[in-house]
């Protein structure tokens, strides 16, 4: 078996990617390696035995936190016929550790000369992306018993130590190296620890509370994830994938769970690997919105977390502006010597308005009215930000163009490629740029502040002129950035004024939002549903139609299981039960393809051309919202709802799916069960009439 593919273990703020072999052997822009708070601990680590790497026979990464490799040394045939086989059994938790064995299969004994080449780069992240050169000095020495390989440029200093349990090791600069002796059937073993430190002043510390040994790592993970999945509700479902799709979401949010040392005992979702394991504020926002049918614990610690770095004070480096929510934060030496604006940065125009929709979902869920209270003037900057300083240029909407020219994102809204806001002929469009959604996030924001202004702030007079404010933008919007003559919203406005035509995904959001009038929602939706962007795996991020789709582009063209989630979700508020569940039926259908985890993104082909959902090569996996997506499918095909101190349970489900179950839902009422049977035809279209009908009930409900 060739060992050029990747596995990947991670917990919290570590992960460790290696081939198939269990090898790590990363040039300098791949993402191969023991990594931890931004930065590469492990570069090389390579077994030998007698001067030759073992070839795979199996390798077991079924948990996210562990690993194991099945290996035999080369035969020289195509024929398996061994006399020894190799296990490595690989934990992270709190640290990183491995049990190497050996097992002689033959009556003779065996000596063996058995290595593993270990060396760090300790590359920055953002080295590994950008292929930049280390300005410090690398260091190898072994001292005290362990193996230790550091870096330090200035203060800034980050080591990993290396030691193993077999009393034979040999350890130099380069690695370890062991001369064993096995008896005819038996074996010998050796664990291996791995810890990583950085400096505090003039000493090096350990960065995480090592527990040392792959059984003890292991056993408190297991017991961590086991907890976790026995607190989430119980899915049961007539269609068989539907069950593993959603307990590999809950796995995989388990994994991405990032601890922020602001918010003690508390957990989020970080973005996604390899690139992303940190705190994001969009994703981590849109991630624990879906994610609340399962769990509040997230967006609880994820509102914390951004409240407490939210922006006090106008930053060009930063793009930070009082009142303003975080983008990114990161860890690692780049960041330390302010190359790169993210301790933290604020180059996002929308997750400010997402952190106050977020807020009051939560309580909703939750009937946690003390956080809200707490959090009110947090809540009020935000609101204070969306009008002092997203609306640049006073026109009533909010855009955005970078304060740092030469770090800082260009584009600063979800789809943050540099070239996802074009013309329908392909061309870019002109900073800055007011996107659609973003207007959207706004008037759900203020509608939703509203509610909280009036029932816990106390403070009628606020939240009236909030929803005048809500209720104008609204009617603008409608007006503004309507194309008549094509029947659907403008991408943008762009920086000369003028309407970005693209037809694109974004108008879904809309939806969600609530911003769209509703003959505009009902043409939206012909939009959605047309065979220009309805892939039949799920809605394109652009239609074939405009001139820069690219059926394999970032943001122009692939298909995002959480854009169609949100996309569905905001279906549903508009009446179009049948088109929802259409477009949760195609990603969900999609997932068995991916071993049952929603990629980040997949390409744009026609479902008819392909057969099968075609992989974008570098997709995050897992990647946060992505796993969310399911969660928050399921929450809209059962018509969740919360409604004061109840649920609200309407479902909508596509008859191929049959009876769907979601038991022991949690939240401000509880546990609950909800459940429905499969009665939609997802062939069919809503009639717009029947539509809004749907949506004044599901408003009155």
């Amino acid at each position: 078996m060739p060992a050029t593919k990747t596995v990947s273990i991670l917990e919290g703020n570590m992960f460790v990617v290696s081939d198939l072999r269990g090898d790590i052997d990363a040039s300098p822009t791949e993402t191969k390696g023991l990594f931890a708070f931004d930065t590469r601990y492990l570069s090389q680590w390579i077994l030998k035995v007698n001067g030759q790497s073992p070839n795979v026979l199996s390798t077991d990464d079924l948990q996210y936190y562990s690993a194991q490799f099945f290996l035999v040394p080369g035969t020289g045939t195509v024929y398996v016929d061994a006399d020894l086989s190799i296990t490595r059994i690989r934990a992270v938790g709190n640290g990183f550790h491995e049990d190497l064995t050996v097992l002689n299969h033959k009556a003779d004994p065996v000596d063996l000369d058995i290595t593993i080449e270990a060396a760090a780069d300790f590359a920055d992240l953002f080295e590994v992306k950008d292929a930049l050169a280390k300005k410090g000095e690398l260091y190898s020495k072994v001292e005290g018993g362990q193996l230790i390989l550091g870096y330090r440029r200035d203060h800034f200093v980050r080591e990993t130590w290396i030691t193993a349990t077999a009393p034979e090791v040999n350890l130099t600069k380069d690695g370890l190296s062991f001369h064993v002796h096995i008896a005819g059937h038996s074996e010998w073993t050796t664990g291996i620890d791995v810890r990583i430190g950085r400096a505090i002043g003039t000493k090096v510390f350990s960065i995480a509370n090592y527990r040392s040994g792959q059984d003890r790592a292991a056993l408190d993970m297991g017991k961590n994830l086991d907890e976790w999945l026995a607190a989430a509700p119980r899915l049961t479902c007539d269609w068989d994938p539907a069950e593993r799709i959603y307990k590999k979401s809950l796995v995989d949010l388990a994994a991405l769970r990032f601890t922020p040392g602001i918010v003690p005992g508390g957990s989020l979702p970080a973005a996604g690997l390899p690139w992303f394991m940190s705190i994001f504020g969009r994703d981590s926002i849109l991630t624990s919105f879906q994610s609340l049918p399962v769990t509040q614990e997230l967006a609880e610690t994820t509102i914390k977390a951004l409240a407490a770095w939210q922006g006090t004070r106008v930053d060009d480096f930063r793009d930070e502006e009082p009142g303003k929510i975080m983008h990114e934060l990161r860890y690692g030496e780049l960041t330390a010597f302010q190359e790169r604006p993210h301790s933290p940065y604020y180059g996002s125009a929308d997750a400010t308005a997402l952190f106050l929709i977020l807020l009051d979902e939560y309580e909703r869920w939750s009937g946690n009215d003390a956080l809200v209270r707490e959090l009110q003037p947090e809540a009020r900057a935000a609101l204070n930000w969306i009008d002092a300083y997203g609306d640049r240029n006073g026109d009533g909407y909010v855009e955005y163009s970078r304060r740092n020219t030469e770090t800082g994102l260009e584009n600063q809204c979800w789809k943050d490629s540099w070239n996802s806001i074009l013309f329908a002929d392909g061309t870019n469009s002109k900073l800055p740029r007011a996107t659609c959604e973003i207007q959207g996030y706004v008037y759900d924001a203020k509608m939703r502040s509203a509610r909280l202004a009036r029932e816990f702030w106390n403070d009628e007079k606020f939240a009236t002129d909030l929803e005048r404010q809500a209720a104008e933008l609204k009617r603008r919007f409608n007006q503004d950035y309507w194309i008549p003559d094509r029947e659907f919203f403008a991408l943008a406005i762009d920086g000369d004024g003028r309407k970005v035509d693209a037809l694109t995904s974004n108008i879904g959001h809309l939806l969600w939002s609530g911003i769209a009038e509703e003959d505009k929602a009902a043409a939206c939706v012909r939009h959605l549903m047309s065979d220009e962007l309805f892939s039949g795996w799920g809605v394109r991020t652009m239609a074939t139609t405009e001139g820069g789709y690219n059926p394999i582009g970032y943001h122009v063209g692939t298909v995002w299981p959480h854009d169609n989630a949100f996309i569905s979700w905001g279906l549903v508020r508009y009446g179009y039960r049948a088109e929802a569940a259409r477009i949760a039926q195609g990603i969900l259908d999609a997932a068995p393809y991916f071993r049952d985890r929603l990629p980040e993104a997949f390409a744009g082909y026609p479902r008819q051309r392909t057969q099968f959902p075609v992989e974008y090569p570098t997709a995050c996996s897992p990647q946060a919202w992505a796993t969310g997506a399911p969660l928050l499918m399921m929450r809209t095909l059962l018509g969740l709802e919360p409604t004061g101190p109840r649920l609200f349970v309407d479902p909508a489900i596509p008859d191929s799916i049959g009876r769907l179950e979601l038991l022991d839902i949690p939240g401000r009422w509880g546990r609950i069960d909800a459940f429905g049977r499969g009665r939609v035809d997802v062939t069919q279209r809503t009639d717009p009439a029947a539509a809004r009908e749907m949506a004044l009930h599901l408003a009155s409900a």
